[in-house]
């Protein structure tokens, strides 16, 4: 007789969110509970956010699905940090914040993303690492409710829970933007408003020009204001032509807005996530994605790729409309060698000299360079190149510490580092590795400067003008403009930009409420 393994109960002692009361598995007998190990940073557990969510739809009667948020980066450990990843993400399952990694260990995990799933009898039936688990988890789940509805030992019912987008009350008209693009010669700030799923267009002095797409999440080309996005990243322009290229990073392709003929194309991709790694090179509308998050292009003909979800860096001609992996084997890491033989870790920003394409590496935390010459070849700039080798301080080459950069923009021989994590916006010698932190700095630091500008949240996208650098302040929903010549910065006031519908609830800064719910101390 093969034993049963009873589950841990849940600790109430720890900060939740996304309900309005601790859950535990004793309330939650009759059910069939999901327990999802997640951390915010990582795009495999991003990857499983539609399953569970289809699954939660499915079986809204029988199952129940907990996040365990267990963080990898030590800014991942703030609860309000995590309460913003849920919002951005529209997260609609209870979180519980495992801070000290007790249910990790007493459930035994050794990766992110593992989904354990827990019979109404309060018995762990299985655990799966990796994403595109979905049909394995449906099929258990189908056959655990036929078991247990024979037995007697099942519950229809459907569990309440009030959501932290139901608590919110401020309003902001971008909602965690992730990317920016700045066209001097049309005084044109594209703007990737990811959480409103459309991009808009300013003026360098924040007039509204435009607004592209419905501002609801969808996959749908046609005239700009009919079209539909999904957490749109990065951008790129052919100032020549007037097309914009949008990296549409959840719906996993490109698309190419005509911005003469206000038009909105997909021109790669299938709307479907590509699970392979070693796709050879194809037609781009035949070819499926991996969560694209931004783009670079090479003379206006070659679109380079940050592909995120499958760690690699990919190329498209866009003359004959063939795409395919330019450098990474797909693997995990940090290994510089020639282009097919190379790892990445989640690429998140690329900017590029003529000569090179630099990469913001963000979850090794590092800058690499990949070269555009022949025999071309990967190299790190600067960083540990380890996936736990992350923090905050300046230096040369490997003694660099970054946190999860995401953006990155190369001026007059520098790069311009979004150092997400760390708040701070950093510069690098791309030639001999120097970085330095040049703006921002740890939040509570900062909360008494009388200039709150100066303090980023999770910066995400950086693009300059001959003038200034633009920045996305994702988890600020705001717009900071820095001027080369003094440092100073500002916010880009955009007048008259209103969310779509009016309105948007986003979350406040209050990062204590939870904590107090729940009984956790710092």
């Amino acid at each position: 007789m093969v034993s049963r393994v009873r589950a841990p109960e849940l600790p109430q002692n720890k900060a939740w969110l996304n309900c309005d009361r601790p859950l535990s598995l004793a309330q939650l007998k009759g059910r069939i509970v999901i327990l999802d190990f997640w951390t915010y940073c990582c795009i495999n557990c991003l990857h499983i956010l539609p399953d569970l969510k289809y699954l939660e739809q499915k079986y809204k009667n029988w199952l129940t699905a907990i996040g365990v948020h267990t963080a990898k980066f030590d800014n991942e450990q703030e609860i309000d940090n995590i309460r913003k990843a849920i919002l951005r993400y529209d997260i609609e399952h209870p979180v519980i914040v495992d801070r000290d990694r007790h249910i990790w260990d007493q459930y035994a995990i050794r990766a992110w993303p593992t989904l354990t799933v827990i019979d109404p009898q309060g018995y762990v039936v299985g655990s799966v690492s990796g994403e595109g688990k979905g049909e394995v988890l449906d099929e258990l789940i189908g056959k655990l409710i036929e078991e247990h509805q024979e037995k007697g030992t099942i519950a229809a019912q459907e569990i309440q829970t009030l959501l932290e987008k139901q608590r919110q009350i401020e309003i902001t008209p971008l909602a965690f933007p992730g990317k920016v693009l700045a066209d001097e010669k049309r005084d044109r700030l594209f703007i990737a408003d990811s959480g409103h799923h459309r991009i808009v267009v300013a003026t360098f002095t924040g007039e509204i020009k435009q607004i592209i797409g419905k501002g609801t999440k969808g996959l749908k080309d046609g005239y700009v204001n009919e079209a539909q996005f999904f957490s749109p990243q990065g951008m790129a322009c052919d100032r020549n032509q007037n097309l914009l290229y949008v990296a549409d990073t959840e719906n996993h392709t490109i698309r190419k807005i005509d911005l003469s003929a206000q038009t909105v194309e997909t021109i790669a991709g299938t709307g479907k996530q590509n699970p392979a790694l070693h796709l050879p090179s194809g037609k781009a509308l035949e070819t499926p994605l991996n969560s694209p998050w931004d783009l670079e292009l090479i003379e206006g003909e070659i679109l380079f790729i940050a592909m995120a979800g499958s760690h690699q860096i990919w190329a498209m001609d866009l003359r004959v409309g063939q795409i395919g992996i330019y450098a990474g084997s797909g693997a995990e890491g940090c290994w510089d060698s020639y282009l097919s033989e190379a790892a990445f870790a989640q690429p998140s920003g690329i900017s590029a000299n003529g000569e090179e394409l630099f990469v913001a590496d963000s979850e090794i935390s590092s800058i690499r360079a990949v070269s555009l010459e022949e025999n071309a070849t990967v190299r790190t700039v600067c960083g540990s190149g380890d996936l736990f080798g992350f923090g905050d301080r300046d230096g040369i080459g490997e003694e660099v510490r970054l946190q999860h950069c995401l953006g990155m923009e190369y001026v007059e021989g520098k790069l311009w580092i979004a150092d997400s994590y760390n708040h701070k916006i950093k510069r690098v010698d791309p030639k001999t590795g120097l970085c330095e932190t040049v703006l921002g700095g740890d939040r509570e630091d900062d909360r008494n400067l009388q200039n709150q500008e100066s303090r980023f949240d999770e910066p995400g996208g950086l693009s300059a003008s001959s003038s200034d650098l633009y920045i996305a302040d994702s988890n600020h929903h705001k717009i900071r403009r820095v001027e080369f010549n003094t440092l100073s910065i500002s916010t880009l006031e955009l007048p008259g930009l209103c969310a779509p519908g009016g309105c948007v609830a986003i979350a406040s800064d209050n990062g204590d409420r939870g904590r107090e719910k729940s009984g956790e101390k710092e």
